[in-house]
């Protein structure tokens, strides 16, 4: 029987196919366990998730990395080109136009590595889009990798990247897919990742250095909104009786003793209420202090639409670190607490889904209740302090309120010295002329502000113009209930 299976010539080749089948499989399988074992041992990789700040910082550095990197490139093969076209005309006589070898060698080689070094080709776009207040408007395309593979080398360390998107996974915060980036590279080069991501955070940081970022909300949290800006000069807001100083004074004291808030058990947040009339600088004087303690500004609209107690209170309780919140005209958030005109206005967009859901309660919770954060400075504004109710600008939600009213003839002096250096007799001709016409605390540092912008190369004819400010301030409506002269300039609530 054996014999006869032996001398079976399709028995022989079924177990001879078997054999190498099997032969194979095992192979490929040898194979991937080695790959596998490879990678385990040779590679190292690092996964960086969308709502990591490394996340941008890295895509960022790695597109203007590799701009730098082709830019190198191109300008090495040019010179390499020039020196070749160089040796080859001075040769050309004696040698039958033939380039030197090291101009020859020099172009190779550019050319070699402009062809290895790879290029990525599927790219994003990240548009920086700012409008300017004359209406002029600045855009800056910045080009970053993709989803998809790329590669680059770093220091003679060669990266492969993976930029993935995951539709089916969404932000719960923003709404956006979920992305990672992940980098590859030789377990040898471990430390290079962390190169990386420091030239990528300096990089990114670099850009801000003197600079305030804006944030503003988004869903459940907060946005930078636009570029970051320059940092306003404290001193460029000209307040009356030295109310800049107090409160700058303050808000330090406050920064500065955080154990003295804890070891009595006392909330450790201050709350900071604005209030006069339009254009007398509430809000640039926030910029500039802000400013002054390198501080960045998030700005909270109540009136937003989708705004609900409980995104409030996450909202608070996630600023961004080193961050003042800014509530402007907290007196229009709700309508029960304005005249009727604009609570039947604002009654019909609330029905038709234009405002927000915010309630009265809700906003003092998150101010001051059981779940509010600590470690938190708020700025409230407004023009009309007479409709806010008590219970909001009660102590441990207000803290401190200052008037910031209309022009005295103090400030006008200041800020006309501040336009015209050394031009004392003008400023005192200027202040003069305003009180004459009995004009002081009825102009607005943002009128004044404005003609002396208009005028700003002739101190002289700031002065003669000055009528153009009269006019409208006497005939325009008065100091309201809390502008007068003898309002309260300044009260701490301890």
């Amino acid at each position: 029987m054996e014999a006869l299976l032996a001398a079976n010539p399709y028995f022989s080749a079924g177990f001879g196919l078997i054999g190498v089948t099997a032969g194979l499989a095992l192979l490929r399988k040898g194979v991937q366990h080695g790959i596998t074992f490879a990678e385990r041992r040779l590679l190292v990789s690092l996964e960086i998730p969308n709502r990591d700040h490394s996340y941008h910082w890295f895509l960022q550095w790695m597109g203007e990395y590799n701009a730098r990197q082709a830019a190198g490139i191109a300008a090495a093969a040019s010179t390499a080109a020039a020196a070749a076209a160089g040796g080859q005309s001075a040769a050309g006589a004696a040698a039958g136009s033939a380039p030197s070898a090291k101009a020859r060698r020099g172009f190779g080689a550019s050319l070699l590595r402009r062809l290895v070094l790879p290029k990525p080709h599927q790219l994003s776009v990240e548009t920086s889009f700012v409008r300017h207040e004359n209406g002029s408007s600045s855009t800056h395309f910045s080009l970053v990798p993709g989803t998809g593979r790329h590669y680059f080398e770093y220091n003679g360390a060669w990266f492969k990247v993976d930029r993935n998107r995951d539709r089916g996974m969404l932000d719960v915060k923003s709404g956006m897919p979920w992305e990672t980036v992940t980098i590859t590279t030789l377990s040898r080069d471990r430390a290079i990742l962390e190169q990386i991501l420091e030239e990528a955070r300096q990089t990114a940081l670099a850009r801000d250095v003197g600079k305030m970022v804006i944030y503003t909300s988004y869903g459940h949290e907060w946005r930078q909104f636009g570029a970051p800006r320059r940092r306003r000069p404290f001193n460029s807001v000209v307040l009356d009786q030295n109310i800049a100083e107090i409160i700058l004074h303050d808000v330090r004291e406050f920064l500065s003793g955080g154990k003295w808030y804890h070891d009595r058990g006392v909330p450790y947040r201050r709350g900071y209420l604005l209030y006069g009339p339009p254009g007398s600088g509430k809000t640039s004087f926030i910029q500039a202090l802000a400013g002054e303690l390198e501080y960045n500004i998030c700005i909270l609209n109540l009136s937003e639409r989708g705004l609900t107690d409980d995104r409030l209170a996450h909202l608070l309780n996630n600023v961004p670190m080193r961050s003042i919140i800014l509530l402007e005209d907290i007196d229009a958030a709700f309508p029960s607490r304005t005249p009727k005109e604009e609570q039947d206005a604002r009654t019909a967009d609330k029905q038709r889904g234009y405002s927000s859901t915010l309630t009265f309660s809700g906003l003092l919770n998150a101010l001051d209740g059981v779940a509010a954060s600590e470690e938190r400075i708020i700025f409230m504004t407004t023009n009309h302090l007479e409709r806010l109710d008590s219970a909001l600008v009660r102590p441990g939600r207000v803290d401190v309120r200052a008037y910031i009213g209309n022009a005295t003839a103090e400030q006008a002096r200041a800020m006309f010295l501040r336009f015209y250096d050394g031009q004392e007799q003008l400023a005192d001709e200027f202040v003069a002329k305003l009180a004459a016409a009995d004009a002081l605390g009825r102009v607005s540092p943002a009128q004044l502000q404005g003609h002396f912008v208009v005028h700003r190369r002739n101190a002289a004819r700031a002065v003669e113009r000055a009528g153009v400010l009269i006019g409208p301030a006497v005939a325009g409506a008065g100091p309201g209930p809390d502008a007068g002269p003898d309002a309260p300039k300044a009260r701490a609530s301890e």
